[in-house]
């Protein structure tokens, strides 16, 4: 850390201050929470078990699904305790951690977005050589990059935010660690680093959206012109299950950081959609779109009721 550190522990203010409020929050984000991690497990566990769901896409699904258990669970759990907790603290080691891995599973999560948007075009536009363009140690190379794209983004993160000295207040308002309300508590002017970690998230962000959607404009287009009306109806389908969980990431995302540091009013609520419910809604549009996924998750767990009858 930092010469002029004396702060170790950190106070979060939270959601809400009314005990009624946050304990009707707890009873209401535990069993989303809960839903995220059984309805992505559920996906990961259905796309490696099942013979039916071996296309790219559904490799790529797979990990999405477990990129967001992960995400969630950066931030979820300490959430939830601390809506039954009178004071919220937490270790400034510990936020830095909550920092790196919130970065990390967001970026791998994005990253993956745009290699599903490939996909899609890879085997929409260019279907006679999807095979060869999308062969399985071509996924596993992309997925790998997707990981390491997230890791180096958030040591960049990480190493901007290190050398801050922190000297007080230690109150951080928010309900989790992230860089804006670290920096407002930071014993310096932190413009030209809000400058940095502007072009490093705000616009990463900005551009990764308008490359998966001016990809998926351009797979729509393709679709209309040059398939039947099966074949229109079902690649529409899936680009609109691909699309509504791009804009549902993107969106609030964008919306947080883009705004300058200096004005810069942190929307709690909005941080909440992002962290909390997007996780949990995913699943829910990738599988009441998508048959093949519904009929693969029905097989499997008649397997399992068989199986424990027998």
């Amino acid at each position: 850390m930092a010469s002029g550190n004396n702060v170790t522990e950190l106070i979060i203010t939270g959601l809400f201050q009314d005990p009624e409020v946050q304990r009707a929050c707890f009873v209401l984000f535990l069993p989303v929470y809960l839903a995220t991690v059984v309805g992505n497990g559920i996906i990961v566990l259905t796309v490696n078990i099942s013979k039916s769901l071996c296309s790219p896409m559904y490799f790529f699904l797979g990990y999405l699904s477990l990129v967001e258990i992960c995400y969630s669970s950066t931030v979820v759990p300490k959430f939830i305790t601390d809506l039954l907790a009178k004071v919220k603290t937490i270790s400034l080691k510990g936020c830095l951690a909550q920092i790196f891995f919130l970065h990390f599973f967001g970026v791998t999560e994005i990253l993956l977005l745009a290699v599903m948007a490939y996909d899609r075009y890879v085997a929409i536009c260019k279907h006679l050589h999807c095979t060869v363009i999308m062969s399985r140690p071509v996924c596993h190379r992309l997925v790998v990059g997707s990981w390491m794209g997230g890791f180096f983004h958030s040591i960049i993160q990480i190493f901007i935010t290190i050398p801050l000295p922190f000297c007080g207040p230690n109150a951080i308002d928010h309900y989790f660690c992230d860089l804006h309300p670290l920096f407002k508590i930071a014993c310096m002017d932190t413009f030209v680093v809000g400058i940095i970690m502007f072009v490093n998230s705000g616009l990463f962000s900005v551009f990764s959206f308008l490359f998966l959607v001016s990809s998926y404009v351009v797979v729509i287009l393709f679709s209309l012109r040059n398939h039947s009306a099966g074949g229109r109806c079902k690649a529409l389908s899936t680009c609109a299950s691909h699309i509504t969980v791009v804009i549902l990431f993107f969106g609030p995302a964008i919306f947080l950081y883009l705004r300058p540091a200096s004005t810069y009013t942190e929307d709690k609520l909005v941080a909440v959609f992002y962290t909390v419910i997007t996780p949990m809604l995913n699943p829910i549009i990738y599988t009441l779109r998508n048959a093949e996924v519904k009929i693969a998750i029905r097989k499997l767990w008649g397997r399992k009721v068989n199986s424990r009858m027998g």
